[in-house]
């Protein structure tokens, strides 16, 4: 039982306090760069299929097109920006193979 609590960090208080601090700088550290290069494209506008009810709320409706608009848009933009972040990595990685490959002499 004294060997479980020597890993499990319970024998030191100053160690289990520590954990949930370790926990958010590894998310930080992980989740940071995966979360700055994805794209997530905007729901679709709803249009209600009853008349009376798109007339009701015309002003919100054409105001959730507009931004669906301009929300794809920047979505378009992500896309092409993280196409061509990947079109340079692929370069880079196909360039060190090749070094990779002079070095072993293959």
């Amino acid at each position: 039982m004294s060997a479980i609590k020597e890993i499990t960090g319970l024998r030191n208080p100053r160690l289990t306090c520590l954990l949930p601090l370790q926990a958010l700088v590894l998310l930080i550290c992980v989740a940071g760069p995966v979360l700055a290069q994805s794209c997530f494209a905007p729901a679709r506008p709803f249009l209600p299929s009853d008349s009376q009810a798109a007339r009701d709320y015309a002003d919100i409706i054409r105001g959730d097109f507009e931004d669906y608009i301009q929300d794809i848009q920047n979505y378009f933009r992500c896309l092409d920006g993280e196409r061509a972040r990947a079109f340079e990595e692929a370069r880079e990685v196909s360039e060190d193979y090749g070094r990779f490959l002079q070095l072993v002499g293959d």
